[in-house]
């Protein structure tokens, strides 16, 4: 298959029930790339809650999605991947917490986020040979969004806003929902993933991910982080 853009991701653990769950709320598997069946939840419209995020699948970015720089290519990429993931070590925090961003909801991560952070922010440095520059166009719409002097930084620095500094840690649950829907949709989530979830929350592999030509996300390879010490 050929992909328009790669993505370093953290997947979650495909056999954990959480993220079984999790999954097929969303109604995309990266892993075997197709779309599953969601779950019937009785006064949720899980097609409408989840159509933005249901694409990129059940994950959280580490390096946003970026088309290869010329003279770049997959195979050296995945060979970057593995040589970055060998010098991180796994990251363990206290678990994950349902929590709203803005009018979206996602899991974020509850207890200290130093080496999370740390990681990401090496993971967006030492891929970056990889990125292609983002186009005005791409520029432009990062813009509309409003950003602050640093975010405006790393988008030119780095292709994102929301990198280094300023990233959040989030694995996304829907899209960008009315003020009156949100409580029944935190409420189901409460009740079918909250019990499910991780305590400690670990990081012990990333993904490299592909975008198709559809929009749609997929698992290329899973790298386990076999560094012996923190970011």
């Amino acid at each position: 298959m050929t992909f328009t853009r790669y993505a370093i991701y953290f997947a979650p653990p495909a056999q954990a029930e959480w993220s079984r769950f999790a999954t097929r709320w969303l109604g995309w598997d990266m892993e075997p790339g197709s779309a599953c069946e969601q779950p019937d939840i009785p006064g949720l419209d899980l097609t409408s809650i989840t159509r933005v995020p249901r694409k990129y699948g059940l994950h959280a970015t580490i390096k946003p999605p970026m088309r290869l720089a010329p003279g770049t290519g997959l195979d050296a990429l995945k060979q970057a991947c593995g040589a970055f993931a060998a010098r991180q070590a796994p990251v363990t925090m206290q678990g994950l917490h349902l929590a709203r961003l803005g009018r979206f909801l996602a899991l974020r991560v509850t207890g200290d986020e130093t080496a999370l952070n740390a990681l990401a922010s090496a993971c967006v440095r030492d891929l970056d040979p990889f990125r292609a520059p983002a186009g005005e166009a791409e520029l432009a719409k990062r813009r509309a969004a409003g950003l602050t002097p640093t975010q405006e930084d790393n988008l030119i620095r780095w292709g994102y806003p929301y990198v280094m500094q300023d990233f959040r840690f989030h694995i996304t649950l829907s899209g960008k929902l009315p003020k009156p829907e949100l409580p029944a949709v935190e409420a189901a989530l409460e009740r079918h993933l909250l019990p499910l979830l991780p305590h400690p929350f670990e990081i012990r592999d990333l993904s490299l991910v592909g975008e198709d030509s559809e929009g749609h996300f997929h698992m290329i390879h899973r790298y386990a982080l076999t560094g012996s010490a923190a970011v």
